[in-house]
């Protein structure tokens, strides 16, 4: 399990799918929560007034895991395949 958030590219491509369904929570919840509120139940709108809350969360979640796989990516080849035990840093 560890190992997985480990590697950044499976983290960025995770984080592109749970970006993707927060917006689709987001997108969802709004439609159904104002647009459709008068042809559905009570239960079916709280479900839907919190995706407008965890669909926004989502997107939070997986912009900073996207940041944080970026950033991992770029020390990964930022760093000298070969350094010389005589180089100063």
């Amino acid at each position: 399990m560890f190992d997985f958030f480990l590697n950044p590219v499976s983290v960025l491509r995770l984080s592109s799918r749970v970006l993707w369904a927060g917006l689709a929570m987001l997108l969802t919840g709004i439609v159904g929560a104002y647009l459709l509120d008068l042809q559905l139940t009570l239960p079916a709108l709280v479900s839907l007034h919190a995706m407008t809350i965890l669909g926004p969360t989502l997107l939070k979640i997986g912009y900073v895991m996207r940041l944080l796989s970026q950033h991992n990516l770029r020390k990964l080849h930022a760093t000298p395949v070969y350094s010389h035990p005589l180089m100063v840093k």
